[in-house]
């Protein structure tokens, strides 16, 4: 299949911005709209184009499919892992108040930490669909 020149040049330039404006979602969330399942939608959709410009192949060597899993699994844990520390530090699950002796800083803390496991999350997950359904047929 010939690769278009104007479309491979065009996504050199997109995805950095994508994946920059899917940072940006992700850490500005707690400020305004957004947050860590847009964030994710957004970085997945940056590398979703990447493998529909350089092919698959080349998008799991960069990405591998076991790293994917890996950060879907972590994404999970650090979501459930801050629930469960606030729990240890005597308080009820995602309490954030437990986090910090400061509660304004506490909230800005469980909701970065919580944020970040929902879009690592989010953004494998749709890497991990994107892999599945491109895949089909190959050996």
């Amino acid at each position: 299949m010939r690769r278009s020149p104007i479309v491979k040049e065009m996504s050199d330039l997109l995805i950095p911005a994508i994946v920059l404006f899917g940072l940006y979602v992700q850490f500005h969330g707690d400020f305004g709209p957004g947050g860590g399942f847009q964030a994710g939608v957004i970085v997945a959709a940056g590398v979703i184009l990447y493998a529909l410009v350089y092919g698959l192949p080349r998008t799991q060597r960069l990405l591998p499919p076991n790293a994917v899993r890996i950060l879907t699994s972590l994404g999970l844990l650090l979501y459930a892992g801050v629930g469960f520390a606030t729990i240890i530090l005597g308080s009820e699950y995602l309490n954030y108040d437990a986090l910090h002796a400061d509660k304004i800083r506490a909230q800005h803390i469980g909701i970065i930490l919580i944020e970040f496991g929902v879009g690592t999350t989010v953004a494998a997950v749709m890497i991990s669909f994107f892999y599945a359904f491109a895949g089909r047929g190959r050996s």
